[in-house]
Order: C-alpha cells, then sequence, then structure tokens
C-alpha cells in the first residue's frame, strides 16, 4: 500500500509499505471466513491510508481497532507494517551529497484491554571483530620487539594505529513498544541504532570516505553482542522520559566474512528493567557502561574488573593458564539452573 507522511508545511513522504494482518481465531471457529474478511481488510487498510498520517504506528493502531471492532470472534488484532525509506546525508571526509536507505518497522497489536503500539527501524553499518584483530595487533607487537623497537613506543603506536580485524556488515534493528503510541522520534532510534556498530557506511564513498570509515570501525571493533549493549546504553540516555513498562527490542545480525555462519544477538526487555541493571552497574562498579571482553594486543583505555566486562548475570571466572601464557576466562551463566558457557575468550596474561 501507499502511504503519505505528513509533515508541517511540507509536502508528505511517500513510502511503499508492506502490510502483515493477523487475527485471533477462537477454538470453537473451524476457519476465519477468508473471502469476507480479506474484502473487510482491504478496505479497512485503503481507508487507512487513504490521508496522510503523521505517525505510522498510529496508523498501524488505528487498523488493529478497526480489525478488532469488525471481527465480532476474535480477542486480539495485530498489523505489521515495514517500508523503505531514504535519508540523504553528506559523506564523512568528502563531504559530498548522497542517500542512504533505512527500513522503518512498526506494528500495533488491540485487544479489549488497550492498544501497544511499536516504532523502530533496522540500518545498516559495518563491524570488525576484537578477537582478529587482537591477534593481528599482537603479531604486531611481536615483530616490533624483534626489531628493538622500545616498549613505550610499541603502545603508542598499537594504540594511535589500529590493527586490522576482520570486518563484515551488520544489520541492527531497534524498536520501542509502548502503550497507545510511543513518544520517541524515529530518526533518533536511526541514529542510535547506526551509532550502536563499529562505524557507519554510506552509499557514495571516495577514496577520503573509505579511509575514514576503515579507520573508525578499526578504532572501535565489536563483538554483535556489544553492538546491542550499546544500542541499551543510547537508549537509556535518549529516551528517560519513556514509562518503565515500554518495552525495547534489539537486534545485531552479521553478515560473517571468513565464516560460513553468521553471529546473531538479540534482547528485548522492559526499559525500566534495563534502567535497574545499570543502575545496579553504577553502584557494583562506578560505571553505568555495559562491558564487552577484550582480546589479545588490544589494551583496553582503563582497567576495568573481569565482572564489569562480562556483564551482571551470575558468573563463574575460571583462569587456566596455557603454555603461551595467555589466560583463558569462561563465562558461565547459571540462571534458571542451568550451567552453559556463553562465551570463551582469550586475555593478555598482564590484565
Amino acid at each position: 500500500k501507499l502511504v503519505k507522511i505528513a509533515r508541517d508545511d511540507k509536502r508528505p513522504f511517500v513510502l511503499m509499505a508492506e502490510f502483515e494482518v493477523f487475527v485471533d481465531l477462537p477454538s470453537g471457529r473451524k476457519g476465519i471466513d477468508m473471502s469476507r474478511n480479506m474484502q473487510v481488510i482491504d478496505e479497512i487498510l485503503e481507508d487507512a491510508v487513504s490521508e496522510p498520517t503523521y505517525r505510522v504506528e498510529d496508523m498501524c493502531g488505528d487498523v488493529a481497532e478497526r480489525l478488532l471492532e469488525k471481527h465480532e470472534y476474535t480477542s486480539t488484532a495485530e498489523v505489521r507494517m515495514t517500508a523503505d525509506f531514504v535519508v540523504r546525508e553528506d559523506t564523512p571526509a568528502s563531504e559530498l551529497p548522497t542517500q542512504s536507505t533505512i527500513t522503518i518497522v512498526a506494528s500495533a497489536e488491540a485487544t479489549d484491554e488497550g492498544t501497544r503500539e511499536e516504532i523502530g527501524a533496522e540500518v545498516v553499518g559495518m563491524t570488525v571483530c576484537p578477537c582478529s584483530q587482537g591477534m593481528s595487533a599482537s603479531r604486531a607487537r611481536d615483530v616490533m620487539r624483534d626489531l628493538d623497537v622500545d616498549p613505550e613506543t610499541i603502545d603508542e603506536f598499537l594504540e594511535q594505529v589500529p590493527q586490522p580485524g576482520h570486518s563484515q556488515r551488520g544489520h541492527a534493528t531497534l524498536t520501542v513498544t509502548a502503550d497507545g503510541s510511543p513518544e520517541v522520534d524515529l530518526m533518533d532510534i536511526v541514529e542510535i541504532a547506526r551509532d550502536s556498530m563499529s562505524a557507519r557506511i554510506y552509499n557514495l564513498a571516495k577514496r577520503p570516505d573509505e579511509d575514514y570509515m576503515t579507520y573508525h570501525a578499526h578504532a572501535d571493533a565489536k563483538f554483535v553482542e556489544d553492538c546491542v549493549r550499546s544500542m541499551a546504553e543510547q537508549v537509556t540516555d535518549e529516551f528517560d522520559h519513556l514509562p518503565d513498562d515500554a518495552v525495547v527490542h534489539m537486534k545485531q545480525s552479521n553478515d560473517e566474512s571468513i565464516h560460513q555462519h553468521n553471529a546473531h544477538a538479540e534482547r528485548e526487555v522492559k526499559l525500566g528493567d534495563l534502567r535497574d541493571e545499570l543502575r545496579r552497574r553504577t553502584d557494583l562498579i562506578g560505571s553505568p557502561r555495559l562491558g564487552s571482553v577484550l582480546c589479545p594486543g588490544r589494551s583496553p583505555p582503563r582497567q576495568p574488573r573481569h565482572r564489569q566486562w562480562l556483564g551482571g548475570v551470575p558468573l563463574r571466572i575460571e583462569h587456566l593458564p596455557d603454555v603461551s601464557g595467555e589466560l583463558h576466562v569462561f563465562q558461565v551463566d547459571h540462571r534458571e539452573g542451568l550451567a552453559r558457557v556463553q562465551r570463551v575468550r582469550h586475555l593478555d596474561a598482564h590484565l
């Protein structure tokens, strides 16, 4: 369907949107009266998109409420919408005009108790693997030692020149759901999602832009888990006005470059619970930042505690020296009586 997004004193945006519509089927009914319902659904959608709307999530909520009213037998109606949206911007170094595409994600669920609406976006960026980068930095350190470069110069060089690591295209998805319409700006969600990865990418890139993106990505290497943590931190900072029962859905998927599998991390959490986690972390370690695990050759900006790196869940950390002098750190999750290794990383012995 064509959807018009109204703007004050400007012509509206027009989106080519795809809708998915659902109604619950009670156990006593054999089917949903497909032919009649398809007409009802199409009429409701056509009526809803015939006039410009200021918020696509409100339009989804309106459609869901009309579906609930038209289908006497159902207790829940849900509407989901996705649409591509083009954003104008400048390249980071050459400052040339270009365009990028984001995917708007909106939905609504209507019940007799009320309507909850969701708004968010999926964006594309790039990430660099910290573990791969750490091994490259360790090799560079060994080579410079063999060349009799003094330790202070080695440290300064590795600090100023990020070492190579395998990079991949990343897909970040961030949505916010609340009773009624979430009081958030879609473009704020887009900015948070794009900034959660190692670096932004651009449709047009001259050589200075390529250098800019490559450098900044390697200067901020991140696992998929780190991208989700970054979204969580930014959401609590940016949307401090939202109620505690607002739900945040954060997802990061990476198209791995040197593996035959992809990497994925995802979390859905109430904003109040997320705020409590960060508050407890601040009380415990004096910093609200959600840390990540580091790998050989990548020195942290400060010396955090292991618990800061590995998160706020109950952990057992075991140090098992191997012949290389490195330490293996095992993160074990004991929640709900389960004991399973979540991640194994290698850390420099001096950490």
